[in-house]
């Protein structure tokens, strides 16, 4: 068997990361005195019409929107399957967004798993009891 580098809770880098050696770090200190001339430079570019310098900088002030979950109304009654056709339904009748269709059965994809768990579970727990 061979022997380990290192003993057991001892380091082997005692002193650590090096700070502010990361190349990010470095690039960001080499700009950091420039960076009002390059939003300036970018800004003006903008104001020409140059599309790519406009997107860059309103990504930085205005991020893009992330979608926001409406409520939906399906019913919960029924089997399992039957609710995974209810809400596939919905989709198709345009009542609930694909995405968020797609994302309800994945859901309830997981939620049978967790029964079919659980259930397997009891069941074991049941036979191990009896003598």
């Amino acid at each position: 068997m061979p022997t380990p580098k290192f003993k057991p809770g001892q380091s082997g880098n005692p002193k650590g990361r090096p700070k502010d050696k990361t190349p990010a770090t470095l690039f960001r200190k080499s700009i950091v005195d420039d960076m009002p001339d390059i939003i300036g430079k970018l800004v003006e570019l903008a104001k020409a019409g140059d599309v790519q310098a406009a997107k860059v900088l309103l990504d930085r002030v205005c991020p893009t929107l992330k979608p926001q979950a409406m409520p939906i109304n399906v019913p919960v009654n029924g089997t399992l399957s039957e609710q995974g056709g209810e809400i596939i339904k919905a989709t198709l009748a345009g009542q609930i967004p694909p995405d968020m269709g797609s994302q309800l059965i994945t859901a309830l994809a997981a939620q049978a798993k967790i029964i079919e768990v659980d259930e397997l579970t009891r069941r074991i727990e049941a036979l191990e009891s009896k003598p």
